[in-house]
């Protein structure tokens, strides 16, 4: 089942550099766990905003239903564009790349390391 948005969560903006711009990933926390995650890249109307809308959309929704971010980042990491820059190789890409650094800071903060970072669960 689908949990509930509370009326106020935490969130960090993490700006990655694609090789069609920025695209800007806010991951809103509840428990210190990702709750929800906003990806903004382009102008509303265009191409661009819309896949990264839904795909944000996608994965809010698989984190509200307890999915676990080990297979998000499985499932997006790698997926390749037509343009490249540092070392994202797509949108999809850096949006798994700030999932990996969310979950090995986690990882630097508890005593077990072992335990990936689940989705928000009450």
């Amino acid at each position: 089942m689908k949990k509930e948005r509370p009326n106020a969560v935490e969130g960090r903006t993490y700006q990655m550099r694609t090789g069609c711009g920025s695209i800007y990933v806010t991951v809103n926390t509840v428990e210190e766990r990702p709750f929800e995650v906003f990806l903004n890249m382009g102008k509303a109307g265009g191409c661009a905003f819309a896949q990264s809308e839904s795909i944000g959309r996608l994965i809010s929704y698989s984190l509200r239903i307890g999915g676990d971010i080990r297979e998000i980042v499985k499932e997006l990491r790698g997926i390749r564009c037509h343009q490249t820059a540092d070392d994202c190789v797509s949108c999809a890409d850096a949006v798994a790349k700030v999932f990996e650094s969310i979950s090995s800071a986690h990882a630097k903060t508890t005593e077990t390391k072992k335990e990936p970072l689940p989705a928000y669960m009450p």
